[in-house]
């Protein structure tokens, strides 16, 4: 899967390649805006047209308003700036901070543009009526940012989303924003989104690009190439959740093979409430059946027997009342996925859990109520839990399970890097002893020993309509029903992930819950 880097792992890289003698600071930062550059022309071919001298009209013109600032990323902008120039550009060069204490290839850098031409002060943007530009460059700060946002700052902020006419695109991320949590270290917040219409990202992209606010200020993300590919960091890099790779396994297993029969796909039980609550536990059951699980019966209390019955066709339903009813049905070894907790109640949870994790061989996914039954004594729900459970929390049922980390998630920010969603899942599936797929639309999963994958419905992969009741109980069957076919569950929260908002942005708006299984079909043929 591709790599997403911290903002530590990425100045690793650098500095291994630099340290090799591969390539120097200075050619890094060439590479850098001149990669910039390509990636706006590439972007809005517009914009690459050849200048005319002949025409002295102000609107013929291109203008650019370059903002720098007082680290490298300032350098790459003093090279964007340039290479704009050297294409007959009309460019507005603004430094924040002092020039005497850039860093050394950030000055050679300044120091080349003010051959062409002038640098003025930040604080002169503000109140400044220059021609409308074409391009505002944030060049401001980059990955490194570790320090809040100061006043002068956010009303520069504030002056590039005002000027949003232009195209703004951001060198590496958005001014301000942690390139590790994705939180935006400000002093008030964004009152404008997005702020930059593209963000040129270097060699990978940071685990800040797809977590918390930042995906809602930027409208498209770009990777490229700076000839770094040959360098490693040691520490191990986040997965980002991509097609290939994740779904390889489960295209491959549609591929019949003969001799094959139902319960060779599994069999899955997914518990549900009582009467007037078992939608969510048939939505579940659904989305397990869709995505291939053999066999899928629903366990249901005697009151709701008449309610389930009169619903299913595919499924199948056997009684289950309490936990000894429970353990009596799991007498058959056959059945190798259990999914407990859409609309299971509370009561139920509490009864039926201890049973159903009993078997430390038997795949179990924990969704919902499952997850708040033991608000009030998690670490009794964790002595219960193996390696082959998937948690499934929203930010709420992750507070109610997780009370410190999400108080140290959702903490105020004043300094970088802070502690991300990334960290919090991590820390989580440590603690659980299992793994934890972290629900939004930066979802991330995590495995105990560290290994960590992040899918964000962003960009073009962007979902909004599956903000809707009942979408995590689908989430929570497709990962039950890949079980159930013998998925490894870290590898089964990742394809259901990847699934799950490809169902939903193939089906579009107006999507409700019941089309995400039905939508599922498509989407696997396509992958075929």
């Amino acid at each position: 899967m591709p790599e997403l880097l911290t903002a530590a792992q990425m100045r690793a890289i650098e500095q291994a390649a630099i340290k090799s003698g591969a390539v120097t600071g200075l050619e890094l930062m060439e590479r850098a805006g001149s990669g910039v550059v390509e990636a706006i022309f590439e972007e809005w071919p517009e914009l690459a047209q050849p200048f005319s001298a002949d025409n002295t009209s102000t609107q013929s013109v291109k203008r650019a308003v370059i903002l720098c600032g007082p680290g490298n990323n300032g350098g790459d902008g003093f090279v964007v700036a340039r290479r704009l120039h050297e294409l007959g550009w009309c460019v507005k060069v603004f430094l924040y901070g002092d020039a005497e204490s850039l860093p050394t290839d950030a000055r050679v850098n300044y120091d080349r543009w003010l051959e062409l031409g002038v640098v003025d002060d930040a604080s002169d943007l503000i109140g400044w009526t220059g021609v409308s530009p074409q391009l505002i460059i944030d060049a401001l700060f980059g990955t490194g940012l570790s320090r809040v946002m100061s006043e002068e700052l956010m009303k520069i902020h504030r002056y590039i989303a005002i000027h949003a006419l232009p195209k703004i695109v951001a060198v590496d991320s958005v001014s301000g924003f942690d390139m590790d949590s994705g939180r935006f270290l400000g002093s008030g917040p964004l009152l404008y989104e997005p702020i930059a219409d593209l963000v040129v990202a270097f060699h990978r992209a940071k685990c800040g690009h797809l977590l918390a606010h930042a995906p809602d200020y930027i409208s498209k993300l770009r990777v490229i190439d700076i000839g770094l590919d040959d360098f490693e960091t040691e520490s191990e890099p986040i997965q980002l959740i991509d097609l290939e790779e994740t779904l390889y396994p489960l295209s491959k297993a549609q591929q019949e093979s003969p001799g094959r029969h139902k319960f060779s796909y599994g069999h899955a039980l997914v518990l549900t409430g009582g009467a007037g609550k078992t939608g969510a536990g048939r939505l579940a059951a659904r989305g397990a059946l869709r995505i291939g699980a053999g066999l899928v019966t629903l366990g249901v209390p005697p009151c709701a027997q008449i309610e389930v019955a009169c619903q299913i066709t595919s499924l199948m339903l056997t009684r289950v009342e309490r936990a000894e009813g429970l353990a009596k049905t799991l007498e058959d070894a056959r059945i190798n996925a259990l999914c407990l907790g859409p609309g299971l109640g509370q009561d139920r949870a509490r009864d039926l859990l201890p049973v159903a994790l009993r078997d430390p061989k038997r795949a179990v996914v924990l969704d919902a109520d499952a997850l708040s039954a033991f608000a009030d004594q998690p670490e009794a729900l964790f002595a219960m839990l193996h390696e082959n459970c998937v948690l499934t929390p929203h930010g709420g049922e992750f507070a109610r399970l997780f009370p410190d980390l999400a108080e140290k998630l959702n903490s105020s920010t004043t300094r970088g890097s802070a502690y991300s969603k990334v960290d919090a899942t991590r820390d989580a599936a440590k603690r659980a002893g299992c793994i934890v797929l972290f629900k939004g639309p930066d979802t991330v999963i995590a495995a105990p020993d560290g290994a960590c994958s992040i899918h964000a419905a962003a960009y073009n992969r962007a979902a909004p309509w599956l903000a809707t009741a009942g979408a995590g109980d689908v989430l929570a069957g497709f990962i039950t029903g890949l079980l159930a076919r013998g998925f490894a569950p870290m590898h089964a929260a990742e394809a259901a992930a990847w699934l799950h908002v490809e169902c939903a942005r193939q089906f579009g708006p107006g999507l409700i819950a019941e089309d995400l299984p039905e939508q599922l079909p498509k989407v696997l043929a396509d992958l075929s």
